[in-house]
């Protein structure tokens, strides 16, 4: 259970975090929200989709690490088996918060940095959020870093798929597959990239894809697809083990 609290260098000035147990949490993830900019880092390991927010029917870009709720194949022996592991995990214990500044005809959004205290990487040991004489450690504003990162990806994301909706670039996933163990399975409710509308794309769409940094992340969703195939291998030596 997560309990998030924003932090400060008076009460969380002693607080460490133990770096080894960060990739922990994403442990039970089998689709990990991703940002477009780093969906090139994410198609070297995990087909990159697209997936409808079941509360509010938003498409959400994700990284597929399972076929199913709470299974992530790139997890094992208490380790993330990847060279790159998704920004969404790589951030924790921490989370943007935000806290309107009132007095004003339109509330500003102010973000703060919050610090989920009931993780199992929060603790006595490892990397220091502060230092003694209250400053900031160069590992919290590393933290600080990915949640900028993530705060700008939200709003690239957003605008990525209206662009790709726009453009009618998106089909749903229609694949069966058969397991070793001659288990079934569908792939519902994720999207992938219309490869015959991108060809067919006009030259002025293509442009605008490009002056807005998507043509790579399109290409590498298309890529991405392929590694389909080593996640259902991953599957199949689970199961067989």
């Amino acid at each position: 259970m997560s309990k998030l609290v924003a932090i400060d260098n008076i009460n969380h000035r002693n607080i460490k975090i133990d770096v080894n147990k960060i990739e922990a949490h994403g442990a039970t993830m089998h689709l990990a929200p991703a940002v477009v900019a780093e969906f090139v880092h994410l198609a070297t390991h995990y087909p990159i989709v697209l997936a409808k927010n079941g509360d509010t029917g938003q498409f959400v870009c994700s990284a597929m690490l399972g076929f199913q709720a709470g299974e992530n194949l790139f997890w094992a022996q208490d380790k993330w088996q990847a060279v790159y592991v998704p920004l969404q995990v790589r951030r924790q214990p921490f989370f943007l918060g935000n806290d309107a500044v009132k007095g004003t005809a339109e509330q500003t959004p102010q973000y703060v940095v919050c610090l989920d205290v009931e993780s199992p990487s929060v603790g006595d040991q490892g990397e220091r959020i502060y230092h003694d004489n209250g400053a900031e450690s160069d590992y919290l504003q590393e933290a600080k870093a990915k949640l900028a990162e993530l705060l700008k990806g939200e709003s690239e994301n957003k605008v990525f798929i209206e662009m790709l909706l726009s453009m009618d670039l998106l089909e749903s996933m229609a694949i069966e597959i058969k397991f070793v163990n001659d288990e079934s399975t569908r792939l519902n409710g994720l999207y992938t990239i219309k490869q015959e509308t991108l060809a067919k794309l006009s030259g002025a769409q293509l442009s605008q894809l490009h002056e807005n940094n998507y043509l790579s992340a399109i290409y590498a969703m298309v890529i991405s697809v392929g590694q389909m195939y080593s996640l259902i291998d991953k599957k199949n030596q689970r199961l067989s083990s």
